[in-house]
Parts: C-alpha cells; sequence; structure tokens
C-alpha cells in the first residue's frame, strides 16, 4: 500500500466543505415589488421579447441580491429571448438552499414546452447549468440520475481541463505519447490503456442510456452529448487521436497501412 501523505488537501477534512456550500447557497432575498413571473406566464411573449441590448443600469443603494442576480446576467442575454435570461433566473434561485415555491414547477415548464428552442439558443455553458439542475429538481428519479451524473463529468471536466492549461498544451493537443511521466495513479488505481482499453466509453454510454431514460431531462442531456462529441478541445477527443497515432505506429512497425501492405 502507499505511504499516505501526513499533509490533507483540506485540514479540517471534508466536513469543512459544507459550512462554505451554506454560505455560498443562501437563499436569494427580493424586495417588495421584485419577483419571479408566474407560474402560467406567457412564455411564448418571453420569446418574443428581447432583453435590452444596451449598457445597464446602475444599481440603486439597497438593492436585493434578487436585483444584483438580474443586474450581474444581463450581458450574458443582452438582446436575447427573455425566456434565455428566465431560464438563467429560475438556475440561480434553484442552486440555493430556499427559493420561491413555483420557481421547480416553472423550471420544469419551460424545459417541457421550450426545450427545442433553449437547446438552439443557449451556449454550452447554460445547457450544462440547467441540466445540473435537473439533479435536485428533476420530477422522476431518471431526470434527477442524468443530472447528478452530468454533474460529475462535467464538473470534473472543467476541473482537469484548466489544470491542464497550465501545462501550456492547447486543449485539442495530445500529449507526446512518449513523454508519459512514470509512476503511480491517485489511490493506488490502475493504469488505463488506451488502444483496446474501454474506461471513457463506459463511462460516457451509461451516461446516453441514462439520457435515454430520463423523461424531461433527456433531450438536454442528449444535446450536450452530441456537443461534447463534436467538441475537440476535451480528453475523450484526445484519447482518440493517441488511439489512432498507436494504432499507426503499430502498423509502421508490422509494416502494413490501411489499405494494403508497403
Amino acid at each position: 500500500m502507499t505511504e499516505t501523505d501526513p499533509f490533507e488537501t483540506y485540514p479540517d477534512g471534508m466536513r469543512s466543505l459544507i459550512a462554505a456550500r451554506r454560505r455560498r447557497r443562501a437563499a436569494l432575498v427580493y424586495h417588495a415589488g421584485e419577483s419571479l413571473p408566474p407560474l402560467d406566464t406567457d412564455l411564448d411573449a418571453l420569446v418574443a421579447r428581447l432583453v435590452p441590448d444596451e449598457a445597464r443600469a446602475p444599481l440603486p443603494k439597497g438593492h436585493s441580491s434578487f436585483a444584483r442576480k438580474c443586474h450581474d446576467l444581463q450581458p450574458d442575454f443582452r438582446g436575447q429571448p427573455e425566456l434565455c435570461l428566465l431560464n438563467a433566473l429560475l438556475i440561480s434561485n434553484l442552486r440555493k438552499f430556499a427559493w420561491p415555491d413555483h420557481a421547480p414547477a416553472l423550471f420544469l415548464r419551460i424545459w417541457r414546452e421550450k426545450a427545442g428552442f433553449l437547446i438552439d439558443r443557449l451556449s454550452s455553458r447554460w445547457l450544462i447549468s440547467s441540466i445540473i439542475t435537473f439533479a435536485e429538481h428533476g420530477p422522476t428519479e431518471a431526470d434527477r440520475r442524468i443530472g447528478q451524473s452530468m454533474n460529475v463529468l462535467f464538473s470534473l471536466m472543467k476541473l482537469y481541463e484548466y489544470e491542464r492549461q497550465y501545462s501550456g498544451t492547447p486543449s485539442e493537443e495530445p500529449f507526446r505519447i512518449a513523454g508519459r511521466a512514470k509512476g503511480p495513479l491517485p489511490m493506488d488505481m490502475l493504469g488505463f490503456q488506451i488502444v483496446g482499453g474501454d474506461l471513457e466509453a463506459n463511462l460516457l454510454l451509461d451516461i446516453v442510456e441514462q439520457a435515454l431514460a430520463a423523461p424531461n431531462a433527456g433531450p438536454l442531456a442528449s444535446a450536450l452529448m452530441d456537443r461534447l462529441n463534436r467538441d475537440p478541445r476535451n480528453i475523450f477527443r484526445r484519447f482518440a487521436t493517441m488511439r489512432m497515432r498507436l494504432e499507426l505506429m503499430r502498423q509502421s512497425r508490422e509494416g502494413s497501412w490501411p489499405g494494403g501492405e508497403t
């Protein structure tokens, strides 16, 4: 067994993370006259109306945290349909520990009735935030399961892809095959076989099958998996490229190439 490092990443243990999360997830405060649209709001009207494409007015003194959130989100959706901004506001509420009573139902309603529109208009960032929201607020176990799976997938991708940038290697460029550092993996995990291994394929397949089983979050999850498949800047594409290079190296050593012998 590998010797345990006496240093701890989180000195007070994993329980110390709970207090920090509670601070970040304090409910938004609404002042008099402020509210989310009602549950029966006209979604077609929100599609037709656009967020003002102009500079934001300064917030008044003593503004609410809800007003601050609206102010902060507006630049992301300038000139876009108000429905896109509403989706973001609902997510901002639903990621807290408390929210307006009708917020979960309104979020589910817009994704039942306007999923295709939102998938076409929203950036991947907001589509990911939307699917993660299903982890806690999905109406079925299948919806919550796919939301949680994609939360883990994209959160870990964000962590390791961002750290990878410090290597100086662009995200779409695989590392050199001959440049791998030797040494044990964390938690004494076994190494990964690039050629012949199926770890990443099985990971993605489980998520795809969960997406197909989710009645409400499924179309959104499937759309995100399609985007991931087409994006060249991720570990799955890099492994595919490395696998192809290794196969070509093998064929070169054996004196054969696709399509015939040399």
